[in-house]
Protein backbone atom coordinates (compact mmCIF):
# COMPACT_ATOMS: atom_id res chain seq x y z
CA UNK A 1 0.00 0.00 0.00
CA UNK A 2 1.42 3.42 -0.94
CA UNK A 3 2.03 6.10 1.67
CA UNK A 4 -0.85 8.09 0.23
CA UNK A 5 -3.33 5.24 0.46
CA UNK A 6 -5.86 5.56 3.23
CA UNK A 7 -6.89 2.65 5.38
CA UNK A 8 -10.64 2.10 5.29
CA UNK A 9 -12.59 3.45 8.24
CA UNK A 10 -13.50 0.88 10.83
CA UNK A 11 -17.18 -0.05 10.74
CA UNK A 12 -19.29 1.50 13.45
CA UNK A 13 -19.85 -0.93 16.34
CA UNK A 14 -23.29 -2.44 16.40
CA UNK A 15 -26.03 -0.78 18.42
CA UNK A 16 -29.63 -1.81 19.05
CA UNK A 17 -32.82 0.10 19.74
CA UNK A 18 -35.71 -0.21 22.15
CA UNK A 19 -38.96 1.67 21.54
CA UNK A 20 -41.47 1.97 24.38
CA UNK A 21 -44.99 1.81 22.93
CA UNK A 22 -47.05 0.42 25.79
CA UNK A 23 -49.08 3.50 26.76
CA UNK A 24 -52.86 3.65 26.51
CA UNK A 25 -52.90 7.09 24.87
CA UNK A 26 -55.71 8.38 27.09
CA UNK A 27 -55.15 12.01 26.08
CA UNK A 28 -55.89 11.10 22.46
CA UNK A 29 -59.19 9.36 23.05
CA UNK A 30 -61.44 8.51 21.27
CA UNK A 31 -58.86 7.89 18.52
CA UNK A 32 -56.94 5.43 20.69
CA UNK A 33 -59.99 3.34 21.49
CA UNK A 34 -59.32 1.43 18.27
CA UNK A 35 -55.53 1.69 17.90
CA UNK A 36 -52.49 2.39 20.10
CA UNK A 37 -51.20 5.95 19.86
CA UNK A 38 -48.00 5.05 17.94
CA UNK A 39 -50.14 3.31 15.31
CA UNK A 40 -52.43 6.24 14.53
CA UNK A 41 -52.13 7.46 10.92
CA UNK A 42 -49.71 10.39 10.97
CA UNK A 43 -48.79 12.06 7.68
CA UNK A 44 -50.10 9.01 5.87
CA UNK A 45 -48.53 6.14 7.83
CA UNK A 46 -48.59 4.89 11.43
CA UNK A 47 -46.58 7.32 13.56
CA UNK A 48 -44.15 4.60 14.62
CA UNK A 49 -43.09 4.02 11.01
CA UNK A 50 -41.54 7.51 10.89
CA UNK A 51 -39.36 6.68 13.91
CA UNK A 52 -38.41 3.19 12.73
CA UNK A 53 -37.36 4.56 9.35
CA UNK A 54 -34.97 6.99 11.05
CA UNK A 55 -33.55 4.19 13.24
CA UNK A 56 -32.95 2.06 10.15
CA UNK A 57 -31.31 4.98 8.33
CA UNK A 58 -28.36 5.05 10.76
CA UNK A 59 -27.65 1.36 10.28
CA UNK A 60 -29.37 -0.12 13.33
CA UNK A 61 -30.91 -3.46 12.42
CA UNK A 62 -32.34 -4.91 15.64
CA UNK A 63 -35.28 -3.17 17.34
CA UNK A 64 -37.28 -4.37 20.34
CA UNK A 65 -40.75 -2.93 20.84
CA UNK A 66 -41.96 -2.84 24.44
CA UNK A 67 -45.71 -3.20 24.01
CA UNK A 68 -48.77 -3.50 26.24
CA UNK A 69 -52.03 -1.84 25.11
CA UNK A 70 -53.39 -3.54 21.97
CA UNK A 71 -50.00 -5.21 21.57
CA UNK A 72 -51.10 -7.38 18.67
CA UNK A 73 -51.64 -4.37 16.40
CA UNK A 74 -47.90 -3.68 16.17
CA UNK A 75 -46.90 -7.13 14.98
CA UNK A 76 -49.85 -7.33 12.59
CA UNK A 77 -48.58 -4.21 10.84
CA UNK A 78 -44.78 -4.45 11.03
CA UNK A 79 -44.26 -8.20 11.16
CA UNK A 80 -40.57 -9.02 11.41
CA UNK A 81 -39.61 -5.52 10.19
CA UNK A 82 -37.91 -6.72 7.02
CA UNK A 83 -39.66 -4.15 4.81
CA UNK A 84 -37.84 -1.47 6.81
CA UNK A 85 -34.53 -3.32 6.78
CA UNK A 86 -35.00 -4.22 10.44
CA UNK A 87 -35.37 -7.27 12.65
CA UNK A 88 -38.18 -6.37 15.06
CA UNK A 89 -38.97 -8.30 18.22
CA UNK A 90 -41.97 -7.72 20.48
CA UNK A 91 -42.07 -7.96 24.27
CA UNK A 92 -45.46 -7.58 25.94
CA UNK A 93 -45.61 -5.87 29.34
CA UNK A 94 -48.25 -7.72 31.36
CA UNK A 95 -48.51 -4.99 33.99
CA UNK A 96 -47.39 -1.33 33.99
CA UNK A 97 -43.67 -1.08 34.79
CA UNK A 98 -42.99 2.64 34.10
CA UNK A 99 -40.16 3.74 31.83
CA UNK A 100 -37.10 2.06 33.37
CA UNK A 101 -39.08 -1.05 34.28
CA UNK A 102 -40.24 -1.35 30.66
CA UNK A 103 -36.64 -1.03 29.44
CA UNK A 104 -35.48 -3.70 31.91
CA UNK A 105 -38.33 -5.94 30.77
CA UNK A 106 -36.74 -6.33 27.30
CA UNK A 107 -33.13 -6.76 28.49
CA UNK A 108 -32.96 -10.45 27.64
CA UNK A 109 -33.43 -9.61 23.94
CA UNK A 110 -30.39 -7.31 23.82
CA UNK A 111 -26.82 -8.21 22.91
CA UNK A 112 -25.11 -4.98 21.76
CA UNK A 113 -23.03 -2.85 24.11
CA UNK A 114 -25.01 0.32 23.29
CA UNK A 115 -28.79 0.57 23.19
CA UNK A 116 -30.80 3.55 21.96
CA UNK A 117 -34.09 3.90 23.84
CA UNK A 118 -37.03 5.92 22.54
CA UNK A 119 -40.36 6.97 23.94
CA UNK A 120 -42.73 5.98 21.16
CA UNK A 121 -44.76 9.20 21.12
CA UNK A 122 -41.97 11.74 20.50
CA UNK A 123 -41.40 13.34 17.10
CA UNK A 124 -37.80 14.51 16.96
CA UNK A 125 -35.18 15.75 14.55
CA UNK A 126 -32.21 14.76 16.70
CA UNK A 127 -29.16 13.47 14.80
CA UNK A 128 -29.22 9.88 16.04
CA UNK A 129 -25.76 9.01 14.71
CA UNK A 130 -24.24 12.02 16.46
CA UNK A 131 -26.09 11.17 19.67
CA UNK A 132 -24.60 7.68 19.59
CA UNK A 133 -21.12 9.03 18.80
CA UNK A 134 -21.34 11.47 21.72
CA UNK A 135 -22.21 8.60 24.05
CA UNK A 136 -19.25 6.55 22.88
CA UNK A 137 -16.75 9.41 22.83
CA UNK A 138 -17.65 10.27 26.43
CA UNK A 139 -17.53 6.60 27.52
CA UNK A 140 -20.84 7.36 29.19
CA UNK A 141 -23.02 4.98 31.14
CA UNK A 142 -26.13 6.74 29.88
CA UNK A 143 -26.49 9.65 27.46
CA UNK A 144 -29.65 11.76 27.38
CA UNK A 145 -30.90 13.79 24.46
CA UNK A 146 -31.60 17.23 25.96
CA UNK A 147 -33.47 19.71 23.81
CA UNK A 148 -33.55 23.47 24.26
CA UNK A 149 -37.09 24.86 24.52
CA UNK A 150 -38.46 28.39 24.60
CA UNK A 151 -40.39 27.90 27.85
CA UNK A 152 -38.74 25.32 30.14
CA UNK A 153 -41.14 26.18 32.99
CA UNK A 154 -43.56 23.56 31.63
CA UNK A 155 -40.97 20.82 32.08
CA UNK A 156 -38.40 19.61 34.52
CA UNK A 157 -34.96 20.75 33.37
CA UNK A 158 -31.59 18.98 33.23
CA UNK A 159 -28.44 21.06 33.87
CA UNK A 160 -25.06 19.99 32.46
CA UNK A 161 -21.50 21.14 33.18
CA UNK A 162 -18.80 22.33 30.78
CA UNK A 163 -17.97 18.72 29.85
CA UNK A 164 -21.59 17.97 29.03
CA UNK A 165 -22.12 15.79 32.10
CA UNK A 166 -25.56 15.90 33.65
CA UNK A 167 -25.40 17.45 37.13
CA UNK A 168 -29.02 17.28 38.32
CA UNK A 169 -32.64 16.50 37.47
CA UNK A 170 -34.87 19.38 38.53
CA UNK A 171 -38.65 19.50 38.87
CA UNK A 172 -40.82 22.15 37.19
CA UNK A 173 -40.12 25.65 38.52
CA UNK A 174 -41.05 29.22 37.62
CA UNK A 175 -37.35 30.11 37.37
CA UNK A 176 -35.55 27.20 35.70
CA UNK A 177 -31.76 27.61 35.70
CA UNK A 178 -31.37 26.18 32.17
CA UNK A 179 -33.55 25.90 29.06
CA UNK A 180 -32.76 22.24 28.31
CA UNK A 181 -35.17 19.40 29.06
CA UNK A 182 -35.23 15.62 28.89
CA UNK A 183 -36.33 14.82 25.33
CA UNK A 184 -37.24 11.17 25.95
CA UNK A 185 -34.42 9.59 23.93
CA UNK A 186 -31.42 7.89 25.55
CA UNK A 187 -28.38 5.74 24.90
CA UNK A 188 -27.73 3.12 27.59
CA UNK A 189 -24.81 0.81 28.13
CA UNK A 190 -26.46 -2.60 28.23
CA UNK A 191 -24.95 -3.31 31.66
CA UNK A 192 -26.86 -0.33 33.06
CA UNK A 193 -30.13 -1.74 31.72
CA UNK A 194 -29.35 -5.07 33.34
CA UNK A 195 -28.83 -3.34 36.71
CA UNK A 196 -32.38 -1.91 36.79
CA UNK A 197 -34.54 -3.75 39.37
CA UNK A 198 -36.98 -6.30 37.97
CA UNK A 199 -40.55 -7.15 38.81
CA UNK A 200 -41.75 -3.68 39.80
CA UNK A 201 -42.38 -0.25 38.27
CA UNK A 202 -39.20 1.86 37.97
CA UNK A 203 -38.98 5.42 36.61
CA UNK A 204 -35.88 6.58 34.74
CA UNK A 205 -36.51 10.21 35.74
CA UNK A 206 -37.28 9.68 39.42
CA UNK A 207 -35.14 6.67 40.24
CA UNK A 208 -32.67 5.35 37.65
CA UNK A 209 -31.02 8.58 36.54
CA UNK A 210 -30.78 10.20 40.03
CA UNK A 211 -29.28 6.98 41.43
CA UNK A 212 -26.72 6.86 38.63
CA UNK A 213 -25.71 10.45 39.39
CA UNK A 214 -25.42 9.70 43.10
CA UNK A 215 -23.21 6.69 42.40
CA UNK A 216 -20.78 8.73 40.29
CA UNK A 217 -21.73 7.12 37.00
CA UNK A 218 -21.13 9.11 33.83
CA UNK A 219 -24.50 10.52 32.77
CA UNK A 220 -23.89 12.57 29.64
CA UNK A 221 -26.08 15.16 27.99
CA UNK A 222 -26.36 15.63 24.24
CA UNK A 223 -27.84 19.12 23.88
CA UNK A 224 -29.35 20.51 20.70
CA UNK A 225 -32.19 22.71 19.48
CA UNK A 226 -33.58 20.26 16.91
CA UNK A 227 -37.27 19.78 16.13
CA UNK A 228 -39.00 18.16 19.11
CA UNK A 229 -42.65 17.47 19.91
CA UNK A 230 -44.49 15.26 22.40
CA UNK A 231 -47.39 13.95 20.29
CA UNK A 232 -49.59 13.08 23.28
CA UNK A 233 -52.42 15.60 22.83
CA UNK A 234 -54.77 16.15 19.88
CA UNK A 235 -53.33 19.62 19.21
CA UNK A 236 -49.77 18.25 19.21
CA UNK A 237 -50.75 15.26 17.09
CA UNK A 238 -52.25 17.53 14.43
CA UNK A 239 -49.25 19.85 14.51
CA UNK A 240 -46.75 16.99 14.26
CA UNK A 241 -48.50 15.41 11.29
CA UNK A 242 -48.67 18.79 9.52
CA UNK A 243 -44.98 19.44 10.20
CA UNK A 244 -44.08 16.09 8.64
CA UNK A 245 -46.15 16.89 5.54
CA UNK A 246 -44.68 20.39 5.26
CA UNK A 247 -41.13 19.08 5.69
CA UNK A 248 -40.54 20.84 9.00
CA UNK A 249 -39.92 17.52 10.78
CA UNK A 250 -37.71 14.78 9.32
CA UNK A 251 -38.92 11.37 8.13
CA UNK A 252 -37.85 8.74 5.65
CA UNK A 253 -41.35 7.23 5.60
CA UNK A 254 -43.54 9.97 4.14
CA UNK A 255 -45.66 8.32 1.39
CA UNK A 256 -45.35 11.26 -0.97
CA UNK A 257 -43.48 14.55 -1.46
CA UNK A 258 -43.53 17.26 1.18
CA UNK A 259 -45.81 20.18 0.44
CA UNK A 260 -49.02 21.93 1.49
CA UNK A 261 -51.02 18.68 1.59
CA UNK A 262 -50.62 14.91 1.39
CA UNK A 263 -53.42 13.26 -0.56
CA UNK A 264 -53.43 9.47 -0.49
CA UNK A 265 -54.71 7.04 -3.09
CA UNK A 266 -58.36 7.29 -4.02
CA UNK A 267 -58.99 10.60 -2.25
CA UNK A 268 -61.03 13.07 -4.29
CA UNK A 269 -60.98 16.85 -3.86
CA UNK A 270 -63.43 19.19 -5.61
CA UNK A 271 -61.76 21.71 -7.90
CA UNK A 272 -62.90 24.66 -5.80
CA UNK A 273 -62.09 23.06 -2.42
CA UNK A 274 -58.92 23.99 -0.51
CA UNK A 275 -56.69 21.52 1.32
CA UNK A 276 -53.64 23.17 2.86
CA UNK A 277 -51.34 23.88 5.85
CA UNK A 278 -49.94 20.34 5.95
CA UNK A 279 -53.25 18.45 5.92
CA UNK A 280 -53.38 14.74 5.21
CA UNK A 281 -56.29 13.13 3.38
CA UNK A 282 -56.43 9.38 3.93
CA UNK A 283 -57.30 6.89 1.24
CA UNK A 284 -60.73 7.34 -0.35
CA UNK A 285 -61.56 10.61 1.40
CA UNK A 286 -63.91 12.95 -0.42
CA UNK A 287 -63.82 16.74 -0.09
CA UNK A 288 -66.83 18.61 -1.44
CA UNK A 289 -67.23 21.89 -3.30
CA UNK A 290 -65.97 25.02 -1.50
CA UNK A 291 -64.90 22.97 1.55
CA UNK A 292 -61.70 23.97 3.34
CA UNK A 293 -59.48 21.46 5.16
CA UNK A 294 -56.54 23.13 6.91
CA UNK A 295 -53.77 21.68 9.11
CA UNK A 296 -55.89 18.59 9.76
CA UNK A 297 -55.54 14.81 9.70
CA UNK A 298 -58.34 12.89 8.00
CA UNK A 299 -58.15 9.12 8.32
CA UNK A 300 -59.35 6.89 5.47
CA UNK A 301 -62.82 7.18 3.99
CA UNK A 302 -63.76 10.55 5.51
CA UNK A 303 -66.36 12.67 3.70
CA UNK A 304 -66.35 16.46 4.05
CA UNK A 305 -69.43 17.86 2.36
CA UNK A 306 -69.83 21.14 0.47
CA UNK A 307 -68.85 24.33 2.26
CA UNK A 308 -67.65 22.64 5.44
CA UNK A 309 -64.58 24.00 7.27
CA UNK A 310 -62.18 21.63 9.08
CA UNK A 311 -59.23 23.34 10.80
CA UNK A 312 -56.61 21.75 13.09
CA UNK A 313 -58.78 18.66 13.58
CA UNK A 314 -58.36 14.88 13.63
CA UNK A 315 -61.20 13.05 11.91
CA UNK A 316 -61.48 9.29 12.35
CA UNK A 317 -62.00 6.70 9.62
CA UNK A 318 -65.34 6.74 7.83
CA UNK A 319 -66.62 9.89 9.56
CA UNK A 320 -68.88 12.30 7.69
CA UNK A 321 -68.81 16.09 8.10
CA UNK A 322 -72.06 17.67 6.87
CA UNK A 323 -72.44 20.60 4.50
CA UNK A 324 -71.59 23.96 6.01
CA UNK A 325 -70.35 22.48 9.30
CA UNK A 326 -67.46 24.27 11.02
CA UNK A 327 -64.91 22.25 13.01
CA UNK A 328 -61.91 23.88 14.67
CA UNK A 329 -59.54 22.14 17.11
CA UNK A 330 -61.74 19.08 17.64
CA UNK A 331 -61.47 15.28 17.47
CA UNK A 332 -64.06 13.21 15.62
CA UNK A 333 -64.16 9.46 16.26
CA UNK A 334 -64.39 6.73 13.65
CA UNK A 335 -67.71 6.52 11.84
CA UNK A 336 -69.22 9.60 13.50
CA UNK A 337 -71.60 11.87 11.60
CA UNK A 338 -71.55 15.64 12.12
CA UNK A 339 -74.77 17.11 10.76
CA UNK A 340 -74.94 20.03 8.38
CA UNK A 341 -74.25 23.48 9.86
CA UNK A 342 -73.02 22.13 13.22
CA UNK A 343 -70.30 24.24 14.84
CA UNK A 344 -67.76 22.36 16.97
CA UNK A 345 -64.89 24.28 18.55
CA UNK A 346 -62.13 24.29 21.14
CA UNK A 347 -61.41 20.73 22.18
CA UNK A 348 -64.77 19.01 21.61
CA UNK A 349 -64.42 15.22 21.21
CA UNK A 350 -67.09 13.19 19.44
CA UNK A 351 -67.02 9.45 20.17
CA UNK A 352 -67.12 6.79 17.43
CA UNK A 353 -70.43 6.21 15.74
CA UNK A 354 -72.16 9.23 17.30
CA UNK A 355 -74.58 11.08 15.01
CA UNK A 356 -75.20 14.80 15.50
CA UNK A 357 -78.25 16.11 13.62
CA UNK A 358 -78.10 19.19 11.41
CA UNK A 359 -77.64 22.29 13.61
CA UNK A 360 -77.51 19.91 16.57
CA UNK A 361 -74.50 21.56 18.23
CA UNK A 362 -73.51 25.20 17.80
CA UNK A 363 -71.25 27.64 19.61
CA UNK A 364 -72.70 30.78 18.12
CA UNK A 365 -76.29 32.03 18.38
CA UNK A 366 -76.86 32.77 14.70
Amino acid sequence: MSADAQTPAEPRPKAEAVVLVGGRGVRLRPLTLSAPKPMLPTAGVPFLRHLLSRISAIGIEHVVLGTSYKAEVFEEHFGDGSDLGLHIEYVVESEPLDTAGAIRNVADRLTADDVLVFNGDILSGVDLAELLDTHRDAAADVTLHLVKVDDPRRFGCVPTNADGRVTDFLEKTENPPVDQINAGCYVFRREVIESIPTGRPVSVERETFPELLASGARVQGYVDASYWLDMGTPAAFVRGSADLVLGNAPSDALPGPTGPALVLAGARVAEDAVVDAGSTLGENCEIGSHAHVSASVLFEGVTVEAGAVVERCVVGAGARIGAGAVLRDVVIGDGATIGADCELLAGIRVWPGVELPPNGVRFSAD
